[in-house]
């Protein structure tokens, strides 16, 4: 899952708002509800997005604002306020009253955003299910937690608000097991670790995440599975769910994952078009019996002809071997 729910970065923004704080000591949110008759909650909102500025510098909700700063607010897009169905193929590995779990495909986004307005993950399920819950708005219905476009793998997507509470607790709580394959460049000293640093939107660069001390927490433990020399099979399991986090940690211990074009080497390797980052394994308890369910995301094509050109041997099974890792077999 991205490893969370988090808000977008938008690479075009709607109206531009400008004003001059004549008084010194007030919030930057709170200045921006008053100055430009929004509410504080859609202010927060921009703010969070990057949208916030002072000087000229993006800046967060809580800034106290100093007399004289100069203040633009940048709105999100404009954009439809329902997402619709799309007759798109996908991967339903389970489906009851309350739960489907999907398998979704690299290259596939969560749901419409400002340019991406259709052949979403959302659009496809509005589709093949009858319900979903309302919880996550017009443009997310049903969505508790997403992966990144170039992330392929499983999500749990709640049909109602019984579901999509009792899901948001369990991630909230670290309940929900959430395991990922990777395939990372180099070859990690360790057999096994934790990284345990907060993410927070890159200063530099906002389109891309970092780490930051003053970012929100991010935990991610992981494991040696395979060494090829030049290359890496890892598992990676979360135990928050910040935009990137896997990402984000892999390449701050100098092995990004393989592919990754945000965080990795300019130049592809493997033959990838995206992030070798599968999220293979989720096990949660079902919000109505209690039940505890593990599923199950078979390795996708673009990652077994990338693991073939990493040098794991084409004999070898991917499924049988992983089943064995995590004592399935």
């Amino acid at each position: 899952m991205s490893e969370g729910l988090e808000t977008e970065y938008w690479e075009e923004w709607g109206e531009q708002l400008e004003q001059t704080a004549q008084a010194g000591g007030q919030r930057l949110d709170a200045f921006c509800a008053a100055a430009f008759s929004i509410s504080r909650a859609q202010a927060q909102r921009a703010i969070a997005q990057g949208g916030g500025l002072v000087n000229g510098k993006a800046a967060k909700a809580a800034y106290k604002l100093q007399p004289g700063d100069q203040v633009t607010l940048r709105l999100p897009p404009a954009m439809e306020l329902e997402a619709r169905p799309e007759d798109i193929p996908i991967s339903i590995i389970y489906e009851d009253g309350d739960i489907a779990v999907v398998d979704k495909p690299q290259g596939m986004v969560v749901h419409p955003a400002p340019g991406n307005p259709d052949g979403t993950l959302v659009n496809a399920l509005l589709y093949r299910l009858t319900d979903l819950s309302g919880v996550g708005g017009a443009l997310r219905p049903g969505i508790v937690h997403r992966i990144d476009k170039m992330t392929s793998g499983l999500m749990v997507v709640a049909k109602n608000d019984l579901a999509h509470q009792s899901l948001s607790d369990q991630l909230k709580a670290h309940s929900a097991r959430r395991t990922y394959i990777a395939i990372l460049e180099g070859n990690l000293r360790e057999d096994q670790g934790t990284v345990n640093a907060p993410i927070g939107r890159s200063r530099t660069d906002r389109k891309r995440m970092a780490i930051d001390p003053a970012g929100r927490p991010a935990v991610t433990h992981w494991r040696v599975l395979e060494r090829y020399g030049a290359f890496t099979l890892l598992e990676a399991r979360l135990e928050t769910g910040r935009t990137h986090q896997i990402r984000v940690h892999m390449a701050s211990l100098g092995h990004p994952v393989a592919g990754d074009p945000v965080y990795g080497p300019a130049r592809p390797k493997l033959g990838l078009e995206g992030q070798a980052l599968h999220a293979a394994r989720l096990t949660l308890a079902h919000p109505r019996t209690g039940e505890i369910m593990t599923f199950a995301a078979p390795v996708p094509a673009y990652f077994c002809k990338a693991l073939l050109r990493a040098g794991r041997p084409a004999e070898e099974d991917i499924e049988a071997f992983l089943r064995r890792q995590w004592g399935e077999a």
